[in-house]
């Protein structure tokens, strides 16, 4: 079973410009959490507690998210807030976590290559640091789950969820055969990177997160460099294929992928209603939105 969680956090964040010139995307707030916080508490809600995070240039800020402050502690405890410093000091507490640089943007599947030596011969989860997943009350995480088809299969696993027909040219597309016995559970034949409406083998889309079995790093040796001299993940996982079983599961679970601006004010509205302490005030500010007349 995989122990270890990757998180790939290395992007520019372009989509997220002026804000991403000087705070990583994935320390973007989701009310008063960043982004990458959720990421990390969904691999410890996940029974994974050594965590690996691939940063690049800039990002010096997740290390200091996830480290001590001594400082603001004092201050807090001195201002009588014993329980805001209680929980500035447990953000890193929950786990080991570690980091790497990459130095220079080659793609996910070279962010990923960087996890070898940390993850050896073992399985691994990866989880994308600009992507949030909101699992139903009760219910296992995303995570959860396709751990738990991995270890049912003993193969490599990816999310995928339904998107509109419309949609597909903008994501990672699976074409796979249902799994018998297993629903949910399809067996890949493929995968196709943003196909157009007409040419995609299905609706079903990779959600960011994965479980990957450590022949996923051969195949990332072998894939050819793309577009800029990206390594694709979509690829190597490809070959994989060819090789041995890796499986699709669609899961119970929605993705919000903060790399898109639509997305990112989606999660955050819905996170507030959520939260007892913003829920009614939101709902009161919407409802009272909707009933004035829109903006021209």
């Amino acid at each position: 079973m995989a122990t270890k969680a990757v998180i790939p956090a290395a992007g520019m964040g372009t989509r997220f410009l002026p804000a991403t010139k000087s705070m990583p995307k994935e320390m973007l707030p989701i009310i008063d959490k960043p982004v990458l916080q959720y990421v990390v508490e969904e691999a410890v809600a996940s029974g994974l507690e050594d965590v690996l995070v691939i940063t690049g240039r800039g990002k010096r800020a997740i290390e200091n998210h996830f480290d001590y402050a001594p400082g603001l502690e004092t201050f807090l405890q001195e201002s009588g807030k014993p329980e805001l410093a209680r929980l500035v000091r447990e953000i890193g507490d929950h786990c080991e976590i570690f980091f790497i640089r990459q130095k220079s943007q080659l793609g996910l599947g070279d962010a990923i290559r960087l996890a070898r030596r940390h993850t050896g011969s073992e399985a691994f989860a990866v989880l994308l640091g600009d992507s949030i997943i909101d699992s139903p009350p009760g219910g296992p995480t995303g995570l959860r789950q396709l751990l738990n088809a991995h270890g049912v299969t003993g193969g490599s696993v990816v999310a995928v969820q339904k998107v509109p027909r419309e949609w597909v040219s903008r994501y990672g597309i699976i074409d796979g055969e249902p799994v018998p016995g297993r629903p949910g559970l399809l067996r890949l034949r493929g995968l196709v990177e943003k196909p157009s409406p007409a040419d995609a083998p299905s609706d079903l889309a990779i959600a960011g997160r994965y479980v990957f079995t450590p022949e996923i790093y051969r195949c990332l040796d072998h894939v050819t460099p793309g577009v800029g001299g990206e390594i694709q993940l979509t690829d190597a996982m490809n070959l994989l294929a060819q090789e041995r079983p890796v499986y699709a599961l669609a899961w119970s679970a929605r993705r919000y992928d903060i790399g898109n601006r639509i997305e990112y004010a989606k999660c955050f509205i819905d996170f507030a209603l959520k939260r007892e302490d913003t829920a009614v005030a939101i709902e009161e500010y919407l409802r009272g939105r909707l009933r004035e007349p829109r903006p021209r």
